[in-house]
């Protein structure tokens, strides 16, 4: 149950907000003055504080400088309560980290659902995310399906991409986020030579072209659809908007596009040392729970060619390798599609 902090000096006020709260399944704590509330917040640690703005005593200003200057209380999220909200008001109380403002009178509804949303926002913050595309996505459906940020594929114009259709090429400076409605999508990043190194796969669910967005940069890769493909194609200047419009937001999404780098610069160093049978073992099992995500094997629709890509080897080398794993009944090919029949033990080769 979470723990609601009231900061309020009106005693009929507090105890109706009280009340509302704890009808709406929360656990709540009254203070009659600021002082009183800020030695309350700093022993509590409450999951949220409803704090008014004048008061005797110290004000909410005065209250919320205090819980952010302390580690222990500085991401508690804060809703002021005031009887009107002047311009200077609102943004003094944003820039010194306020949540959210909320104007006496309100209504049951509107205390319940700006609670509601700033507790989800915080817990989404809090979330342990896989570093990657992998966590990006997940923070963009969550944000999403909380109402955070507004950036449905439903409400956007979709795009039918053929089969080896380029989407975008490296260099290009970008003009959407893309959103993969079916089909799957490679990214890959070109040698002088001309050969091809995949380094992200994409299927339905997925975002990506994020990250020269965010950067405000070029495409540094291409991407092209592997199999048809609809994309939902979201303007960036949407996208930004929906990011920067709250830096906390921003920041979660820079800290897991750091893991990404990091995660890439992991990979490299397997490409480099780890054996062949090594990495083919990997590629299928990473291609495996892109394309399927069960445990349940199905068979795996890509190139041989586009495999030898993710892996960075030649064809033929990869063909050789995958003979070696069939004899090994780790998999079986029909029809040219492979099929895993022992995703643990192909999955034991990469330890």
């Amino acid at each position: 149950m979470k723990h609601i902090l009231i900061i309020d000096d009106h005693t009929e006020i507090r105890e109706n907000i009280a009340e509302i709260l704890m009808l709406g399944g929360y656990k709540t704590t009254t203070a009659e003055n600021g002082k009183k509330g800020v030695e309350l917040a700093l022993q509590l640690k409450p999951d949220l504080v409803v704090c008014d703005i004048m008061m005797p005593e110290l004000d909410g200003y005065g209250v919320l400088h205090l819980l952010r200057k302390n580690p222990d209380t500085e991401h508690i999220p804060f809703i002021f309560l005031t009887a009107k909200v002047e311009r200077s008001d609102f943004r003094k109380g944003m820039e010194m980290g306020a949540d959210d403002f909320i104007t006496k009178p309100f209504d049951d509804i509107e205390l319940l659902n700006a609670i509601e949303v700033r507790l989800k926002k915080q817990d989404i913050l809090h979330q342990k995310y896989a570093g990657g595309e992998e966590g990006v996505n997940e923070l963009m459906q969550d944000l999403q399906e909380s109402g955070m940020i507004k950036l449905d594929p439903a409400d956007y114009e979709t795009v039918h991409f053929a089969k080896r259709q380029q989407i975008y090429a490296e260099g290009k400076r970008p003009k959407y986020l893309y959103y993969v409605k079916s089909g799957k999508v490679k990214a890959y990043r070109l040698h002088e030579d001309g050969k091809e190194y995949i380094t992200n796969l994409y299927s339905a669910g997925d975002f990506f072209g994020y990250i020269a967005l965010l950067e405000n940069g070029s495409y540094e890769d291409h991407a092209e659809v592997l199999e048809d493909a609809e994309l939902a194609l979201i303007p960036k200047e949407d996208f930004i908007q929906a990011v920067y419009n709250d830096m906390t937001i921003a920041g979660k999404f820079i800290r897991l596009i750091s893991q990404n780098v990091k995660e890439k610069e992991d990979r490299l160093l397997h490409l480099a040392y780890d054996s062949l049978r090594k990495r083919v073992a990997k590629a299928l099992v990473d291609i495996h729970h892109k394309f399927n995500g069960e445990e349940v094997p199905t068979p795996l629709d890509i190139p041989r060619e586009d495999i030898a890509q993710y892996v960075g080897t030649a064809t033929e080398s990869l063909i050789r390798t995958l003979s070696d794993f069939k004899s090994e009944k780790l998999i079986e090919i029909k029809e040219g599609k492979i099929r895993i029949t022992d995703l643990a033990k192909l999955s034991n080769l990469l330890y």
